[in-house]
Parts: structure tokens; C-alpha cells; sequence
């Protein structure tokens, strides 16, 4: 049997098709925030996306282990963190432009580097550590506009900016308990489960003002769901058939989906400290795969060398 690792166009492929997808699906929750209240969107991305899942276990055939679980409270730790940093993370997309929020999402991955440092006892050479330490200073670039706080509406955006720092960091501690969950779990029951937690957990926020959405609003939160349940399979799929190095870099066309639907849709013109702070970010980012990517080379090449002599 082939392995669809062997297509990595297809998986690029996929991949961007997935970053876009979530990029429709956070500008439909933006697009309906002044509707409903963050915990009542977490249900509707999450709920909706439960049936898009299920059709895909069942087409793969993976219905049973996508059903079966090893970890009950890995599980439920990893939708948690997720469901309170879509919350948090949706909330900030009411308070700020949407270029903004993926600017400062792009923190998640270095504050993972930090995270599995200290939860996990990964290695982290000094190279990580620097890299880490720019990104984060990019970061500072992006929220320093919002730092001010001279009218109520700099205090509301300092208060987004603060909330998708916040989604950020349990994005991040998320990423840490999927680490775990991939040592005893298949990829189809993270998925699903991910999913239905997040469902019943939003349910806790009902008491916190649930509303009855008007029909468009209600249609722009099920089409969120929806999408974002398709655009979970297409990442999902993209790394079946390509490296994680390899795509992981397309994470980053998020920006320029989100500066092109900011622009078109909400009008959002972009500040030169949210581009110059992206783009440190992004750099940081990209560097820290490169050379992940460049180590895992020298350790196949080393394998290599030893295996004909035992």
C-alpha cells in the first residue's frame, strides 16, 4: 500500500485550502459578534462541525477508533484549553481588526516551544529559545498601539489585545496535550472528541447571556461550524500526504487572507506596526521550522550511516 506522504503539492494543497477555510470561519464568528455572546459562538463552531466529522470517519472507515479513547482526561483537558481559547480568541475578534488577531495568534507556536520545555522536558537548544525570544518581541510590536489606553475604545482593543494573547497561550497549552494525546490516541478521535467537548463545555457559558440570533446571524454561526469542520479534515488530511515541516510554513498565508478579508469585507486597513511585528513574527516562526527541519535531516542522515553496521 502507497503512502500518501509521497504527494506533498497535494499536501500543500490541502493545507492552504484548510488555513483559508478557518480564516472564512473566524471572519462568519466576527461577522456575527455583535449577535452573540463568545461562549454561545463556541457552540455553534463546535456543535456543527460534529456531523461534517462523523460523514468523514465513516467514509474513511475510521468510525471505531474515532469513537474508541485511551485517555478520557487527556481528552478533556486538550477541549478545555481549546474551547477557553476560542472564547477568548472569538471575543477578541469583536474588539479587533481581524489581521490584528492572526498577528498576534502567531504567538501560540513560540509559546509552545516554552511549554513543552517545561511540561513535556522537550530539549530546546539555544537557537529555539532566541527565536522565541523575537517572535515574541514582534508580538510586543503588534499590541505596543494598544498600550495607551487614552479613550474607551484604546481600553476595549487593549482589553482584545490581552484576550488573544490570552487564546494564544491556551491554543499553545492545547498543542501540549495533543503531544501527549498522539502517544496513546488516533488522530480521528482527537478530532471528534476535541469537538464534542468543546460543545458541552460551551454549554457552561448558557447562564451568561445566550441569545436568539436574527436568521442571518444564526446562518453565518451554523455556516462557521460547518466550515470549520471541513477545514479540520483538509489539516488533517494535509498531513497524510506531506511532512510536518514541510507545511507547517503555510500556516502564515493566514496573514494575507486575513489582511485581503479584512480589507475587502470589513475595511480594515492594516498599521505598519501590526505588518512589521506579523512579519518578525513570522520570521521567527519560520526559522524555528527550518531548523527543526535541518535537524531531523542530520538525524535520518546519522541513522542512515549506522544502520548497515548494526
Amino acid at each position: 500500500m502507497s503512502t500518501p506522504r509521497l504527494s506533498p503539492l497535494r499536501g500543500i494543497a490541502l493545507k492552504l485550502t484548510a488555513v483559508f477555510l478557518f480564516m472564512i470561519m473566524a471572519s462568519l464568528i466576527k461577522a456575527a459578534s455583535d449577535a452573540v455572546p463568545p461562549g454561545q459562538a463556541v457552540f455553534f463552531r463546535s456543535f456543527f462541525a460534529i456531523p461534517v466529522i462523523l460523514a468523514w470517519l465513516v467514509w474513511q472507515g475510521e468510525l471505531a477508533t474515532g469513537l474508541k479513547v485511551q485517555s478520557h482526561w487527556g481528552h478533556f483537558w486538550r477541549g478545555a484549553s481549546g474551547a477557553s481559547a476560542m472564547v477568548m480568541g472569538f471575543a477578541a475578534l469583536g474588539m479587533l481588526p481581524l489581521p490584528e488577531v492572526t498577528a498576534i495568534g502567531y504567538a501560540a507556536p513560540l509559546i509552545t516551544v516554552a511549554l513543552a520545555a517545561w511540561l513535556l522536558g522537550e530539549r530546546v537548544r539555544l537557537f529555539r529559545w532566541s527565536m522565541v525570544g523575537v517572535g515574541l518581541i514582534g508580538v510586543l510590536i503588534v499590541l505596543s498601539p494598544r498600550l495607551s489606553m487614552e479613550s474607551d475604545y484604546e481600553r476595549i482593543a487593549a482589553f482584545g489585545a490581552a484576550l488573544a494573547l490570552a487564546s494564544a497561550a491556551l491554543r499553545s497549552l492545547a498543542q501540549v496535550y495533543i503531544r501527549k494525546l498522539v502517544q496513546s490516541e488516533t488522530t480521528s478521535s482527537i478530532v471528534f472528541y476535541f469537538s464534542l467537548t468543546c460543545t458541552l463545555l460551551s454549554l457552561l457559558t448558557v447562564p451568561f447571556g445566550w441569545t436568539v440570533p436574527p436568521l442571518p446571524d444564526t446562518l453565518m454561526l451554523i455556516g462557521a461550524g460547518l466550515i470549520g469542520g471541513v477545514a479540520q479534515i483538509f489539516l488533517t488530511s494535509a498531513y497524510r500526504h506531506a511532512t510536518a515541516s514541510l507545511i507547517a510554513p503555510f500556516d502564515y498565508a493566514s496573514m494575507l487572507f486575513a489582511l485581503i478579508i479584512g480589507y475587502a469585507v470589513f475595511a480594515e486597513v492594516p498599521t505598519a506596526p501590526m505588518l512589521i511585528g506579523a512579519a518578525v513574527v513570522i520570521s521567527a516562526g519560520v526559522a524555528i521550522i527550518w531548523r527543526e527541519r535541518q535537524l531531523g535531516l542530520q538525524r535520518g542522515k546519522a541513522r542512515s550511516l549506522k544502520s548497515p553496521h548494526g
